[in-house]
């Protein structure tokens, strides 16, 4: 299925601005005492950290498609 640019752009900045939330979440989990209390939260938000930062690469090399 194809995907204007403005679709992929607009995809990019939502996935973007909640990778900075999940950092940030990791970020104040890990700073908190009792890490271990956490483990749970810190696992999911590492693994979706992981799926957008995926996610943002392949919508980067889909805009780099269209541009050629």
């Amino acid at each position: 299925m194809e995907r204007t640019r403005e679709e992929l752009l607009e995809a990019k900045r939502q996935i973007d601005s909640t990778l900075h939330k999940l950092k940030e979440t990791v970020m104040t989990l890990e700073a908190k005492g009792e890490p271990k209390r956490y483990k749970s939260q810190l696992t999911v938000a590492k693994r979706r950290i992981a799926a957008f930062t995926l996610a943002v690469e392949l919508i980067e090399q889909e805009l780099k498609k269209q541009e050629e």
